[in-house]
Order: C-alpha cells, then sequence, then structure tokens
C-alpha cells in the first residue's frame, strides 16, 4: 500500500508531528509515502508536486512549528476539473489512502474528491480554530491556546498599570473555542464569541459599572468575525457612544506560530499512528475523520463529520461572566 500525506488551509503547530508519526508509522509497516506539497494545489495544479518521504525526510521535526510540506488553498478543487486532475495525479503518483491534516477546508475539499476518486481518504484535523466535526480537539489549538494566554497574561500587567480597558482579538474563524478558552484561562472579564449575539449597550453598561466598582481594568477576549463586528470596530463603538478608553490588541498569525505544547505533539503523533493503521485495516477502502473524545481515538465517517462541524459548550463562556463577578 501506498500513503499521500500533505497539509492542507490554515498551518497550525504539531503539523509536523503528524507527518513524522504517519511516515515512521508507515515505514515500519512495510508502506511506501509520498508528499504531497502546498496541500490541494500540489495535485490539482498542472504539473503535481510530490516527492517520496522516509524517515531521514521527517527526523528532527517533532517540535517544529508550521508545516515541511507546506500548505495552500487551492481554488481549482471548487471546479470539477481541478477535482477530477487531483484524482489523475493521485492514481499517477500511485497512492491508496490519502491522509490530509487540516481543517474544515481541508475536510470539504476531501468530501468533493469522493466522486472523482475511489482510493481511501483520512482527515486528521489540524486547525488552531477547533472547529472540526469527528473530535473533541484538533491539532494546533492547546498551542494556540497557550500563545494566546501568554499574550493576555502580558497585556494585563500594562493595563493594570494604566487601569485601562483591553479589547483582545483572538482567531477562530467562525468558532469562538479559542476566544472562551483564552478568556477562562486568562481570567478575563469579557467574552464576545460568533455562537451568541453581542449586545454592545449591555456589554458598556458592564464595563462601566465595573469600573464604578473599582475594577479599573477589563480584558475583553473578542473572536473574529463576532456579528458585532472585530475588536477595533467595537472599540471604536465603546468610545464614541459611552466615551470608554480602549486599547486594542489583535494577536492575528502569531497564534499559528512556534513550537507546538506537548500535548499538540501527543496528539498528532496518536492521531498520525492511528490513520497509518486505520488504513491498512480497512485496506484502503475509508472514508473517515480520526479525532479524539472524551481521550480515546475514534474514527468518524467523513459525511457525518462534515455535517458535524465544530461545537462550543455554550456553558463556558457563561463561566466567564461568573467567574469575573
Amino acid at each position: 500500500m501506498r500513503l499521500g500525506v500533505m497539509t492542507s488551509g490554515g498551518d497550525s503547530p504539531g503539523m509536523n508531528a503528524a507527518i513524522r508519526a504517519v511516515v515512521r508509522t508507515a515505514i515500519h509497516q512495510d508502506m511506501g509515502v509520498v508528499g504531497i506539497m502546498r496541500g490541494f494545489l500540489g495535485i490539482a495544479c498542472d504539473a503535481p508536486d510530490v516527492k517520496d518521504l522516509d524517515t531521514d525526510s521527517v527526523s528532527n521535526i517533532l517540535q517544529r512549528g508550521g508545516t515541511i510540506l507546506k500548505s495552500g488553498r487551492c481554488p481549482e478543487m471548487l471546479t470539477e476539473e481541478g477535482r477530477e486532475r487531483a484524482a489523475a495525479h493521485l492514481r499517477e503518483a500511485g497512492v491508496d489512502v490519502l491522509l490530509a491534516i487540516g481543517g474544515n477546508g481541508t475536510m470539504q475539499g476531501l468530501q468533493a474528491l469522493l466522486n472523482h476518486w475511489n482510493g481511501g481518504l483520512i482527515l486528521l484535523p489540524g486547525t488552531i480554530d477547533n472547529d472540526c466535526g469527528g473530535t473533541d480537539y484538533t491539532i494546533g489549538y492547546d498551542t494556540a491556546l497557550n500563545t494566546a494566554l501568554d499574550s493576555i497574561d502580558r497585556i494585563r500587567d500594562t493595563a493594570e498599570a494604566f487601569d485601562r480597558v483591553f479589547l483582545v482579538e483572538v482567531m477562530g474563524r467562525h468558532c469562538g473555542a479559542l476566544a472562551v478558552g483564552a478568556a477562562i484561562a486568562g481570567g478575563a472579564e469579557e467574552v464576545i464569541i460568533p455562537e451568541t449575539p453581542t449586545d454592545l449597550e449591555a456589554l458598556a453598561r458592564r464595563l462601566i459599572e465595573g469600573q464604578k466598582l473599582g475594577r479599573g481594568t477589563s480584558i475583553v477576549v473578542v473572536s473574529e468575525h463576532d456579528d458585532a463586528g472585530n475588536a477595533p470596530e467595537i472599540a471604536g463603538w465603546l468610545g464614541e457612544n459611552y466615551s470608554i478608553d480602549t486599547r486594542v490588541c489583535v494577536l492575528g498569525h502569531t497564534q499559528r506560530g512556534g513550537r507546538p505544547t506537548a500535548d499538540d505533539r501527543i496528539l498528532a503523533s496518536r492521531l498520525g499512528v492511528y490513520a497509518v493503521r486505520l488504513a491498512q485495516e480497512t485496506q484502503g477502502r475509508v472514508a473517515a475523520v480520526v479525532g479524539v473524545r472524551s481521550d480515546k481515538v475514534v474514527t468518524t465517517p467523513l459525511a457525518e463529520a462534515v455535517k458535524e462541524g465544530g461545537h462550543l459548550d455554550p456553558g463556558l463562556a457563561d463561566l466567564v461572566a461568573e467567574l469575573s463577578r
């Protein structure tokens, strides 16, 4: 059996650990492995960009952020022609099972590829947004959460020096998991997430009331793509309508980089090993997501995981308000 492995979409810390686990496990099981460069771009373009991988290819990458296979976003996969070309290039490369490390966009790309290719497809959820179906946690989420937390801790120091309100914007796409986790761990007074409607009037009243009660410093964690706008827009509204002096820090792509935490390295390694074993046990007849549920590695059919999408426990967001009283 010959496996193809790629990383696709937004990079996340721990992708290299997953690549390493896939390659080393496959070679131990006497399988061949080909690396696909730049995600779907490496097979949907006119000239495929693939290379054979061996143990030397993945030596000394466990601790590195980013991805040695590079990544990309591929508009060609939105077309029938692009998907057919990708399938043809996989056949030419002799790939029996494609293992893709990525998030929701990658998952949807695999689902679309099913109609053009009869080989196996396995997704290893890798995204800092933690918004994939079929798993409780995604590769990269823990590292991004700790990066955001470190920034919030630092921001609180300067916020307390001047009794200021800080709005800290984190990534997350359309999922508030990263924002809620950072808010709870960072002791934030407020969190704004896409899953719930944002009442800016109520937010302003709470911030003013906190100041009256002697709380000069407030940290508001804002998830990108909220219905009320981004952090700079919300800060502008608070200043214009309630004269609340705020400072804004948009963490941006700092959350994607850096050395993966131990948790992300372990998760990536577990999923990588499991994915290869799944490919072998099913003889390549598989279309699934491998993830963790209650700390056990599980398999979810690809079609079910696509429908499930990301999920956030609403009770976690309520904790932020309860603990800030």
